[in-house]
């Protein structure tokens, strides 16, 4: 018999015991790992609004002509929100490596003079 499975099982608790982790260890990652989870999930809710939008228009069509009209500014439309969502993406990552990067040097600076030979 399979085990039923209980939403509050802990999935939470350790989703939070994560994102703890990540904000310790790096808190910069952790922000930039937050903002395009966030973005995605904007995107993602915004673009299923359309699809719902487009597929009551398609429901109402008369004529093949209207249909391919409909599907044609579609898939216009989906691609380049597509292709602007990769780029905004493409930037935040870029941005997140940098930060990172400048959040992991170190703040103080070594002469070399100073090992002995």
């Amino acid at each position: 018999m399979a085990k039923s499975k209980d939403k509050n099982s802990g999935e939470d608790t350790a989703t939070s015991a994560m994102t703890a982790t990540m904000t310790a260890l790096n808190p910069v990652a952790a922000k930039a790992w937050q903002e395009i989870i966030s973005e995605n999930t904007r995107f993602l809710t915004d673009r299923l609004k359309q699809d719902l939008a487009t597929q009551s228009a398609i429901l109402a069509c008369k004529t093949p002509a209207e249909l391919m009209e409909i599907q044609s500014a579609f898939l216009k439309t989906a691609m380049e929100q597509y292709s602007a969502h990769t780029f905004r993406l493409q930037k935040a990552l870029a941005a997140a490596t940098t930060d990172a990067a400048k959040n992991m040097r170190s703040t103080h600076s070594r002469g070399y003079d100073d090992l002995p030979l």
